[in-house]
């Protein structure tokens, strides 16, 4: 099971981070995922990252912003969010996949609910 947590409004240049928290053992096998779905778009790819932290994968729209991390001690996982626009407003889903981290969200098996990120400018 994944809940996503720390979601919130924000005015735009501000930051947010979000957490998400597995339960289980097996955390630390899974590669990680955030991805984002804004009303009437596609979901898509923000950033992933692999099992030991050793690869990480960002969106180019969010790439020198954003900061995937995570701490498999806590089975845990962080998306850092700097300076953020109102193009950044959506629901963020982080999700797990066995293996690599892929930034297709069609690969990943275990999804989270989403938390509402909303930036007003």
């Amino acid at each position: 099971q994944l809940v996503e947590s720390g979601g919130g409004l924000v005015q735009a240049g501000g930051s947010l981070k979000l957490s998400c928290a597995a339960s289980g053992s097996t955390f630390s096998t899974y590669a990680m995922g955030w991805f984002r779905q804004a009303p009437g778009m596609d979901r898509e790819f923000v950033a992933a990252i692999s099992a030991t932290s050793e690869t990480t994968d960002y969106a180019a729209s969010v790439k020198g912003r954003f900061a995937i991390s995570r701490d498999n001690a806590k089975n845990m996982m962080f998306l850092q969010m700097n300076n953020l626009n109102p193009e950044d407003t959506a629901a963020y889903y982080c999700a797990a996949v066995f293996g690599y981290p892929d930034d297709d969200s069609y690969e990943y098996e275990y999804w989270g609910q989403g938390t509402q990120v909303t930036v007003s400018s």
